[in-house]
């Protein structure tokens, strides 16, 4: 890289971070979460629920 002075990282937070990304990508998959088909956040909320619970079973 061009850059004389490189910034340093946590490779632990890194990791975290690449996890909640990927977490998201899945969550994303499911049509009503992406969407948002859901009026009330009560609603949204359950369904934000069950598509985790989905996600945990694989």
């Amino acid at each position: 890289s061009n850059t004389l002075n490189h910034i340093p990282f946590d490779n632990h937070v890194y990791k975290e971070r690449h996890l909640i990304e990927n977490f998201f990508s899945k969550i994303k998959h499911f049509r009503r979460v992406f969407s948002r088909f859901d009026k009330t956040i009560s609603v949204y909320l359950g369904m934000i629920k069950l598509a985790c619970t989905f996600i945990w079973l694989r």
